[in-house]
């Protein structure tokens, strides 16, 4: 298992350099929350924006996982743990302020960018509108 990446996959990169492409600047395997021990592959702090791009054997996509024949209680249960670990995550980040987005490994680039995009602009308008100052009459 140590051959496996945790950062810098092939889906990581294609999605990292879209989004860098729109102008869009980041940081890579970062911790959104300083306290949690969970890292996200993209991290958009000023926006709270956490990207996740999840492998398919890893987190148990519902498309393409197989359960490995040899050893399954050991693979049930690891992949059980990684998936509400992800769940787990998620709720912290959400009851934090933060939107967290997740992509399958399979998911086409140009849809997860165009999501990761959208989704920070919305959020950077929203930040903009609440800093502004309110006019008295």
């Amino acid at each position: 298992m140590l051959a496996n990446r945790s950062r810098d996959t092939a889906p990581e990169l294609l999605l990292r350099s879209l989004v860098h492409a729109a102008g869009l600047r980041y940081r890579v395997a970062a911790k959104p929350l300083p306290k949690m021990r969970r890292t996200a592959d993209m991290v958009f702090r000023p926006t709270r924006v956490a990207v996740f791009i999840d492998g398919c054997f890893w987190h148990g996509c519902p498309e393409h996982f197989v359960m490995p024949k040899t050893n399954q209680p050991y693979w049930e249960e690891k992949i059980g743990q990684n998936i509400q670990r992800d769940r787990d995550t998620d709720n912290r980040l959400t009851e934090a302020g933060w939107l967290a987005l997740r992509f399958w490994e399979h998911l086409e680039p140009e849809a997860c960018a165009a999501t990761v995009i959208k989704a920070v602009a919305v959020r950077r308008q929203k930040l903009r509108a609440s800093k502004r100052p309110r006019e008295t009459s």
